[in-house]
């Protein structure tokens, strides 16, 4: 499963208008996920989009969302606090609510866990938290900035550097984080809690964890993010969190089902945008799905194959079936067949002024056979649909879909 990504929008807590998607799986959703980014980040952070995508795979929806005035968010952050992001996501659940019908789970990271332990202890209908590095208690946001502290409490406000971004910081914010009884909220909650934490974080300590961990009531869970950064900022450290959450969550909303919704009839390949990146494509078979995509460095996600690596695909998969085929019937003692096909163009164009596409195929046959045999299966190789397909002229006709 591959996922799509809608652009929403909902009203937030003080009438803002906030910037959101809705990563959604290509089957029907078993559970919605609210996601919460860290402090001063943004909904495209690496872990919120990543997480988000990964959950996808698994059959979760995701709402991932910018708080008042952050990322594309309306709002000004600076009359923003750690009480209005609890209420935005009271906000975003609320949304769900109404167009989806449900709020299966919270999943926050950093102070955005924090946030979501807090939401959660307000919400009646939900199935499960999870926290990612969240601090214990909200008032841990302040040692980004304790220099500045002295004079926000003199003067009324500061400007301040969070990862080398100016925000301003006013003593409405410190007085409300000091405030935030976060240990209080993961006592109150009425759902199972997941507490996700890297041993050597070294923005929010592990004894966070501990105390978060200790505050909850049962059912309580305990993952260890070795060797992950507070940021989870490596691709395999913030899918594998993905990858536990669904797994613990399964526990709470039965297993995955990962067949398309809709079945199309062979014969018919649909290929759609996902929204995801610049040129993520979900390609769907029958009721088989998968996704296309571009290298990141040509402005893509790298989230699958690219189209010619597809084309190369089905000629090596082509090649194999036909190989096994003939060898099945000929009754030859052939163990394994694989074919390795790589792609490029030729130096020279030809008099149409067209580089040609040339395709190697290396072919590789196990099995107790003669030099006369692996001579044969070089020539039948030659003989497969996708060789002649690629080898002799192809039409292409392009035609507008009636609106249904």
């Amino acid at each position: 499963m591959m996922g799509q990504t809608r652009r929403v929008q909902f009203t937030g807590h003080d009438g803002d208008l906030l910037d959101a998607r809705l990563e959604l799986p290509d089957t029907k959703p078993r559970a919605f996920a609210l996601f919460a980014h860290c402090f001063s980040c943004s909904k495209e952070s690496l872990a919120a989009s990543r997480i988000s995508r990964r959950l996808t795979d698994h059959g979760i929806a995701v709402l991932r969302f910018d708080f008042t005035g952050l990322g594309a968010s309306e709002g000004d952050f600076a009359n923003t606090n750690f009480s209005s992001n609890v209420d935005d996501l009271l906000a975003a659940a609320n949304w769900l609510k109404s167009e989806h019908g449900r709020v299966d789970i919270l999943v926050g990271h950093s102070l955005g866990g924090a946030a979501v332990v807090v939401a959660g202890s307000r919400m009646s209908d939900l199935k499960a938290v999870a926290t990612l590095g969240a601090p214990s208690d909200a008032d841990h946001v302040l040692q980004q900035f304790a220099p500045q502290l002295a004079t926000i409490e003199q003067e009324g406000m500061a400007r301040v550097e969070l990862d080398e971004r100016p925000f301003t910081i006013k003593r409405q914010f410190v007085e409300d984080v000091r405030s935030a009884r976060v240990q209080e909220a993961a006592r109150a909650l009425r759902c199972p809690l997941l507490v996700m934490h890297a041993p050597h974080d070294a923005v929010v300590g592990l004894d966070n964890a501990t105390e978060l961990f200790v505050a909850a009531r049962h059912p309580k869970s305990f993952v260890c993010l070795d060797g992950a950064n507070h940021l989870l900022s490596r691709r395999e450290d913030a899918e594998y969190a993905a990858d536990m959450i669904a797994a613990w969550l399964t526990k709470y909303i039965g297993p995955e089902d990962d067949t398309p919704q809709i079945e199309l009839p062979r014969g018919i390949v649909r290929v759609a945008e996902t929204g995801a990146g610049g040129y993520a494509n979900q390609v769907q078979a029958r009721h088989h799905v998968t996704r296309s995509d571009e290298p990141s460095e040509l402005g893509g996600l790298d989230t699958g194959p690219t189209p010619t690596e597809y084309l190369s695909a089905a000629l090596g998969a082509c090649t194999t079936i036909t190989l096994r085929m003939y060898a099945n019937r000929k009754k030859w003692n052939v163990d394994g067949i694989s074919v390795d096909v790589s792609h490029k163009k030729a130096e020279t164009a030809d008099d149409t002024g067209w580089n040609q596409d040339i395709f190697t195929r290396e072919l590789s046959v196990s099995g107790a056979l003669e030099e006369e045999q692996t001579s044969r299966l070089v020539e039948i190789a030659e003989k497969c649909p996708v060789h002649r397909m690629l080898t002799h002229a192809s039409m292409v006709e392009t035609k507008l879909k009636e609106p249904s």
